[in-house]
């Protein structure tokens, strides 16, 4: 029975192949979904969710405004990889089926894009599979661990502020993607609140530290990216295979706190003013939906280290936005528009480099982008830049002004693809700010 139904989907997929992936229209899924939709049948991004019937987390794929429950129909998966692996659906995170590898993850989109199709009769024409198998869009992702620091404008932004024009980059930020390991105990999905944190400051060089609760908390545009199959220890992945290591993106918020930074991050980097809180959207969107808009790399001057080259794309036209809503303020405001093309390094770099002394990636591991900010001051990804250290007001209309987030702001980070009738996004990425826990 099985080999049956594995069949009469791999038919469905010749039929499938014969469209060219960007000229396909939202009609190819029975599943309506709006040409505005983040989650068109191009995406299919995967998830742990729960609904108010069954409150076990699961893991789903999105689909316009519903839920696929893989935990229901895990036993249609009848391919080669996926057969011996059936219970990997079962669980309540992703990381055993991100584990599987690339060849898993290949076979599963194939056969979830046949499965949903109009041509495929196995669930569109089953009232009873689909009732259980098709939920309404609660969702909420468990998963998680580590950020980089990749964007040359960001880099240079900041490096003006603190140390000059002179010296605005470090003598290493050409030559590696620097970065810092985070924490994964305090990233959190979207529309968990964020605590102002408490922590050491000097807003007056003249003067001793003082402890209070930050007054510049920011934001910081990123995107970021889930390990699958990882790494022995002390064996490095080469660039050439980064690819098959890198299981899907997210939208990431790595809230900033620019005075508690400013004062510990010389000599060894941020520390309390980081690790209070990291937002992820709740979809992990395949970077096989992702590779349609692939696009040439940015030029790298000088030409890194043979282990860091690459010549195929892996820079993504994503196209990125920021918006902040006051407590007092009726509706939010567009502070930053920005695009994940603007990066530097690659996600392949990123992970070679992160690997090659040996490090061991794991599946579920994170790894971010760094700020992402672009070259026009409205393609600035953080507060800092936007309002330059402070020196200058954001405007969010109606008399409203920010340089840094106020108490009850809430910042809201969207990111897609564009194609030809239909969208390859994130969902949103949210968080609102509680006021601080005096001691």
């Amino acid at each position: 029975m099985a080999v049956g139904i594995w069949k009469r989907l791999l038919a469905s997929l010749l039929v499938l192949k014969t469209i060219p992936e960007l000229n396909c229209n939202l009609k190819m899924s029975f599943i309506k979904v709006d040409e505005q939709s983040d989650f068109s049948f191009h995406n299919l991004p995967y998830g742990v969710f729960s609904t108010p019937d069954n409150p076990r987390h699961r893991i789903g794929v999105a689909i316009g405004d519903q839920i696929l429950d893989l935990s229901v129909v895990k036993s249609l998966f009848s391919g080669p990889v996926l057969s011996r692996h059936q219970d990997v659906f079962d669980q309540a995170t992703l990381n055993a089926f991100m584990g599987l590898g690339y060849e898993a993850w290949k076979e599963a989109r194939i056969f979830l894009q046949s499965l949903l199709s109009a041509n495929e009769s196995t669930l569109r024409d089953d009232i009873g599979l689909r009732s259980r198998a098709q939920q309404s869009c609660i969702s909420q992702l468990k998963l998680v661990t580590t950020p980089t620091s990749i964007l040359r404008d960001h880099a240079t932004n900041v490096g003006i502020m603190f140390r000059g024009k002179e010296n605005a980059l470090m003598p290493n930020w050409l030559r590696l993607p620097v970065g810092y390991h985070g924490r994964a105990s305090s990233v959190v999905v979207s529309g968990t609140p964020i605590r102002r944190p408490m922590g050491q400051m000097r807003p007056d060089p003249s003067q001793p530290p003082v402890f209070g609760p930050s007054k510049q908390l920011d934001i910081e545009l990123e995107m970021a990216f889930f390990i699958g199959a990882g790494n022995k220890l002390g064996e490095p992945i080469p660039i050439e295979h980064a690819h098959k290591h890198i299981f899907g993106m997210v939208l990431m918020n790595d809230w900033s706190a620019r005075d508690i930074q400013a004062w510990e991050y010389v000599p060894l980097g941020p520390f309390l003013g980081k690790n209070f809180g990291t937002t992820i959207s709740p979809w992990v969107v395949p970077m096989e939906a992702l590779l349609p808009f692939a696009q040439p790399n940015a030029a790298q001057d000088p030409e890194p280290l043979p282990y860091l080259r690459h010549a195929d794309a892996y820079t993504f036209n994503i196209n990125l936005f920021v918006s902040v809503k006051g407590e007092v303020m009726k509706e939010a405001a567009t502070i930053v528009k920005s695009n994940f093309k603007y990066m530097y390094w690659t996600m392949k770099q990123q992970l070679a480099h992160h690997t090659v002394n040996g490090c061991n990636a794991r599946p579920g591991d994170l790894l971010a982008s760094g700020t992402i900010s672009g070259p026009d001051p409205e393609s600035f990804g953080s507060m800092l830049e936007l309002s330059w250290r402070g020196s200058k007001t954001i405007d969010l209309g109606g008399g409203e002004t920010r340089t840094f987030l106020k108490d009850g702001d809430e910042v809201s980070i969207k990111g897609y693809c564009e194609g030809n009738g239909y969208r390859v996004g994130f969902g949103a990425c949210t968080g609102r700010i509680l006021p601080a826990l005096q001691q």
